[in-house]
Order: structure tokens, then C-alpha cells, then sequence
């Protein structure tokens, strides 16, 4: 090997990103390999060595010295150990220096088929490493196709690639269009046999939670953190935040000035509500204010295994705090961890009181 092959491997990783110390290895397998070919041995028969400092290229095959031949592709008798190198010790391997150009056209022919796979497992395994980066991260991508009818999305992502939104992780009602601009969750990247495969959602909750930590700075410094988050896309999503500061109002952080910081985040989700709370330890306290906007009367941590709670609220209150089709409630239990019974005030629900029967 000359220096110009060198000077390739270091253009190979300077323009493609591909690591040198990679390529070299991959030369080697496929050296390997060609020399397993030609001369019928294993892996541990053949030494490969390659020094891009001073490019020097060796291909050694090392045969095991032994008193009597069984394999002589493998095995050297002492007698011609010895013939050759007067300290030869039975138990021992021999070793026998190769010449690259005795490998023949079908050895070079195997070398550059491995070389040319190598390329191509080290340019998924960057891409890979490239995209699996962006886990849990928002990535801006331009609408490029619709599938009307499997209902799929195809994306150009802003980093490079395209990914597919499936009908399952858009937001219902949420309309699409060519050239139209999104910003979208990754919840994970995949190896498949095309090559990674970016996983992407406009539904999960880690979109709305990542915007926060974008748009508000006492979220991204550590300040005020996020809690608990559930969501029901399109429609509502309660966030509970909390602030190691007890100056930092960690409600008032995320709302902004005027409103402003939530504001923004709203629009980009196409006008869906969210509710801020105040994240406590105390469950009681917790769930009261998670139930938000409606206000608690009382709230009774159940005993047993299972987390649940009985809510009390005010009987005007009542529709308020189960929200519309049970919304409210269902976000709550999701965002606290329990299961909630909501009850009004009086103790019933809309029916007359039960007439208390006296004693003639």
C-alpha cells in the first residue's frame, strides 16, 4: 500500500465522515477473508497488518508447529520449522509472510466487495447515530406527499431524510397540505433494512413538553421543571410544572407575559387548550389542583393498593370538573397517577335527596 492510498482513506473520511481507523478495519476483514480463501485456513491462521504512519502493509499466515502433520494448511512439522528458523519450539506458531498480489483477481475481487459493504454499513451506522440524536427532540419538516388513501404523511425532515407520519400519531382534525411546514416529536429511530427509520408524532405528549422547554428559559436553565404531562391531542393537555426557586413562579414561567408563552404554543398546536398546574408532593393537593379549572371541596386518598382517590367539588361545579365526555377527569387521573370519583358537594347527582322517613 502507498501513500496515495492513504491519502484516499483520509478523503474518504474527510468528505463522507467516515472514520478512518473504520475503513482500515474493514480492509482487513476483507483481507482476511481472500487469504481464508486461497489457502484454506481460519481467521486465527492469518495476521493482518496495517500502518497508516509509515504505510507499511503486511499479510502474515501463521502455521502451528507440531511433531506430525494432520492439517497441512494449518500445521508445520519441526523438521521444516526448523529448516527454516533454527529457534522454532514444537507448541509454537510459524510464520509465514504473503505477498498481497499472490492473493489473485478473486481475493481482490472479495477485498473490494467487503470494502464496498463496509462503506455502505458505515455510512447507516452514522446515519443511525446521526438520527437517533434527535430522540425525544422536535424536528422542523416540510409536507412533501399525501397518502389520502392510507391516510399517511410523507415528511422532508430539516436535519435530512424523510420519515412518514401515520394516520395513528396525527392530530385529529389537523389538515395537511404540500409544502406545508410542521414541527413534529420523534419518539424514536429504528433499524430496519432500508436503514434507520425515524419515528415521528404530532400526538405525544413530549411534543408539547419539548415547546415548553424551547419557549420558556426558566424551563431550559432548570429552574422550573415539568413534572407530569398527559394530553389528548387536538383537544386539551394538562402539564404540571414545579420551581426549585420559591421566587419563580413556575405557573406564571410558562404562561409568559400577557400570556404570550403559551400563547405561541397554542397556535403552533392549531388551537388546543392547555392547562397549567402547580406540581405538589402532597397528593391531595395535587389532584386538587390538577382538576383545575374547577375548584375542590375536599379530596380523600383511598386506601388499598391501588392509587385512587374520592373527589368532593361544588355541585355547580360538577360538569366543570368531569369536563366534556369525561375529559377533565380522565387527564387529571392520567396526570397525578390516580383514579378519581367525582362527587358534588350534596352528595347527589342532580336526583332528588332521598325523603327521610319519620316515626309515626
Amino acid at each position: 500500500m502507498n501513500a496515495e492510498f492513504f491519502e484516499a482513506l483520509a478523503m474518504l473520511e474527510a468528505e463522507r465522515g467516515l472514520s478512518a481507523e473504520y475503513l482500515l478495519e474493514k480492509i482487513k476483514n476483507a483481507i482476511v477473508i481472500a487469504v481464508k480463501k486461497d489457502y484454506d485456513v481460519e481467521d486465527d491462521n492469518v495476521v493482518v497488518e496495517i500502518d497508516p504512519e509509515t504505510g507499511k502493509f503486511n499479510v502474515n499466515l501463521l502455521k502451528h508447529i507440531v511433531e506430525e502433520v494432520e492439517n497441512p494448511n494449518t500445521e508445520i512439522s519441526l523438521e521444516d520449522a526448523l529448516a527454516k528458523k533454527k529457534t522454532s519450539k514444537v507448541g509454537t506458531d510459524f510464520i509465514i509472510p504473503l505477498k498481497t498480489k499472490d492473493f489473485g483477481r478473486i481475493a481482490a475481487q472479495t477485498a473490494k466487495h467487503v470494502i464496498r459493504q463496509g462503506l455502505k454499513e458505515a455510512e447507516r451506522s452514522q446515519m443511525y447515530a446521526e438520527m437517533q440524536g434527535n430522540t425525544h427532540e422536535i424536528v422542523s419538516a416540510t409536507v412533501t406527499n399525501l397518502d389520502m388513501v392510507r391516510g399517511v404523511v410523507t415528511l422532508e425532515l430539516s436535519k435530512g431524510g424523510v420519515a412518514t407520519l401515520p394516520r395513528n400519531e396525527q392530530v385529529p382534525g389537523e389538515e395537511y397540505y404540500e409544502g406545508q411546514h410542521l414541527q413534529v416529536y420523534v419518539v424514536d429511530v429504528r433499524e430496519t433494512e432500508r436503514g434507520p427509520r425515524m419515528m415521528i408524532s404530532r400526538t405525544h405528549p413530549g411534543l408539547v413538553k419539548r415547546m415548553f422547554e424551547m419557549e420558556v428559559p426558566e424551563i431550559y436553565d432548570g429552574t422550573v421543571e415539568i413534572k407530569a404531562i398527559s394530553r389528548e391531542a387536538g383537544a386539551r393537555t394538562k402539564m404540571a410544572v414545579w420551581s426549585k426557586d420559591e421566587n419563580v413562579d413556575p405557573v406564571g414561567a410558562c404562561i409568559g407575559p400577557r400570556g404570550a408563552r403559551v400563547a405561541k404554543i397554542v397556535d403552533e398546536l392549531g388551537g388546543e387548550k392547555i392547562d397549567i398546574v402547580r406540581w405538589s408532593e402532597d397528593p391531595a393537593a395535587f389532584i386538587s389542583e390538577a382538576l383545575s379549572p374547577a375548584k375542590v371541596v375536599d379530596v380523600e386518598l383511598l386506601e388499598g393498593e391501588n392509587r385512587a382517590a374520592k373527589v368532593t367539588v361544588p355541585d355547580h361545579q360538577l360538569s366543570l370538573a368531569i369536563g366534556n365526555r369525561g375529559q377533565n377527569a380522565r387527564l387529571t387521573a392520567r396526570l397525578t397517577g390516580y383514579s378519581i370519583d367525582i362527587r358534588p358537594e350534596s352528595g347527589y347527582y342532580g336526583e332528588e335527596p332521598p325523603v327521610k322517613k319519620t316515626q309515626e
